[in-house]
């Protein structure tokens, strides 16, 4: 143990030793009184001199005991009180921190992000390299901001970088800063940063995790009323001030943020260069990073290698995060213990898929009349699905309640898609009004099943209108931030009459959609009168169930 590791002991425990060294010094002098008592009563010549002096220690004894229980006692009380349940408790930080060698994730183990891997290995060499980048005059890496959808490996990766870097690593949540009282928020972040200060004097470094860092970064404002603003802004700024503040000396300490939000959503003066210099953008994986995925996670069950293929996996997983498919391979291995089998194969995944994206089968007894409304409506979207929108499978129709639905229409992507153009947007909003259509052509009326639908359909239409300059009227802009800046007490920037052109530039979109998907299923009512009828009476038609159907009616998709 080196003068450094020594200087670190004592700068973190200092109390502790202080009152150990003090405590052994007590009872160091109570041995020797004690000894001493002894030695009296034995040289002792008369036996009251020998009493008196045998007393002596006894009471000596007693007083002590006496005051080190109501030293201990009175001790404890304030501890608990001012520390535990008061003052301090709400300042300090308990984590604990963790050497980058117990994490244990290795670089291997990262799958399904080769380009936020890529990233984070720079990182990894600057934090590594860090003496080398210092001698050319180069400034240490201050903060690493990971962005994406939740699931996708957000702090795998951040535990990974901590492991190859070898540095201690402390992970918190951002919401762990914040409490009601203003000030405990910035106290909790002056305490993380003096133990990461420590850490990094004693192992050269230190990593801060803070995940969902937008409890603690949002856009600073004013002050709305019970001192809830003040504080979140109050922990913000210490937060600034420790991550690019003025400090005696530079430690090597790397906060790595991760949050869902959007990058707009976090204050500007935390995103500024100096701070969170690097941004690395955590993404759902691809194709081949699926199939990388599924191997990486079925090498640790069990499984049937002849039905359960890695490429076809990947291929109906469109949209899945590295989360999902653990919870795919997860969920079809309790299915197979649940069914006796001592190994897993293409059903129970297929099950497992089923299970996770369309719910668990609700025991519902549904009545005939139901039941045919039910299948007509989930037939409407199949159909429409199927004619309309190649990009797209109709992979499974059920009629069987799941979940909070009476039916489901399963109609996965067949691959990635990052922008949708108007006439995706079209199909998307006339595949929602396939039930309703379907519906009112059997019955003349509709159901309250419907409703789900109508509020896809129209969402998709009025973001069309309000954001993207699609209505019929011609008007562009996004009318939508224009009236959010409205409602939080700004001027009215949008006339009632450019409102009501907006709005009937979607009712527009909705009627001719609906009139177009009228018209289409009208030409299949005996293809539509087919799929409802083989509904009803299987409950659950699969993907190679429906591909027959459509071909006995000469139906193929475009």
């Amino acid at each position: 143990m080196n003068w450094k590791t020594l200087k670190f002991y004592w700068r973190l425990y200092w109390i502790r030793i202080i009152l150990i060294t003090l405590g052994s010094g007590l009872f160091i002098g109570l041995i020797f009184i004690i000894i001493n008592g002894i030695r009296a009563w034995n040289e002792s010549e008369s036996y009251l001199r020998q009493s008196q002096l045998a007393t002596y220690p006894l009471q000596i004894f007693i007083w002590i005991i006496v005051g080190l229980i109501q030293g201990a006692v009175y001790t404890f009380m304030m501890y608990w009180m001012f520390y535990k349940r008061g003052g301090q408790s709400f300042t300090q930080v308990s984590k604990k921190s963790v050497s980058g060698e117990e994490l244990g994730i290795k670089w291997n183990d990262v799958i399904g992000m080769d380009e936020a891997k890529q990233e984070a290995l720079e990182v990894v060499s600057l934090v590594k390299d860090r003496a080398e980048l210092q001698k050319i005059g180069g400034k240490i890496l201050r903060g690493i901001l990971m962005l994406g959808p939740p699931g996708c490996g957000k702090t795998y990766l951040a535990k990974a970088i901590a492991t190859e870097a070898g540095l201690p690593f402390i992970s918190m949540s951002g919401s762990e800063f914040v409490e009601m009282f203003v000030g405990v928020g910035a106290g909790r972040i002056r305490s993380l940063f003096k133990r990461a200060g420590n850490l990094a004097e004693l192992k050269g470094g230190c990593i801060i995790f803070i995940d969902e860092i937008d409890a603690v970064g949002a856009q600073r404002s004013t002050n709305v009323g019970f001192g809830g603003q003040t504080e979140t802004n109050t922990t913000l700024n210490q937060l600034l001030v420790e991550m690019d503040g003025l400090k005696e000396k530079e430690l090597n300490i790397i906060i790595i943020g991760a949050t869902n939000m959007a990058e707009s959503y976090l204050d500007s003066a935390l995103l500024r260069p100096g701070r969170f210099d690097r941004k690395i953008y955590v993404d759902k994986p691809n194709l081949e990073e699926r199939e990388r995925l599924f191997a990486y996670y079925l090498r640790k069950v069990q499984y049937d290698a002849e039905s359960v293929k890695l490429d076809r996996l990947a291929r109906i997983t469109v949209g899945n995060s590295p989360a999902d498919i653990s919870n795919i391979v997860r969920e079809a291995a309790l299915i197979s213990v649940r069914n006796g089998k001592t190994f897993m194969t293409m059903k129970e995944i297929d099950d497992a898929r089923e299970r996770i994206a369309l719910g668990i089968k609700r025991r519902i007894k549904l009545s005939e009349k139901e039941k045919q409304q039910i299948a007509y409506h989930e037939a409407g979207h199949a159909i429409i699905t199927y004619l309309l929108a190649p990009s797209k499978d109709v992979f499974k129709i059920t009629i069987t309640p799941r979940g909070q639905t009476g039916g489901v229409t399963w109609v996965p992507e067949k691959e990635e898609v990052f922008i949708e153009n108007q006439n995706q947007l079209l199909t998307d909003i006339k595949i929602s009004l396939g039930s309703y259509a379907a519906e009112k052509i059997k019955f003349g009326y509709t159901t309250s099943g419907v409703g789900g639908d109508f509020a896809n359909a129209l969402y998709t239409a009025h973001n069309m209108v309000w954001r993207i300059g699609m209505g019929k009227s011609g008007l562009i802009g996004d009318f939508h931030a224009l009236d959010f800046y409205k409602r939080f007490g700004g001027n009215v920037l949008i006339s009632e009459e450019t409102k009501m052109r907006l709005d009937n530039d979607v009712q527009h979109i909705m009627k001719t959609c609906l009139d177009e998907v009228t018209e289409l299923l009208k030409k299949d009512i005996p293809l539509m009168d087919k799929l409802a009828n083989e509904l009803v009476l299987k409950e659950e038609l699969n993907y190679d169930e429906i591909e027959a159907i459509f071909k006995e009616f000469g139906k193929s998709k475009p």
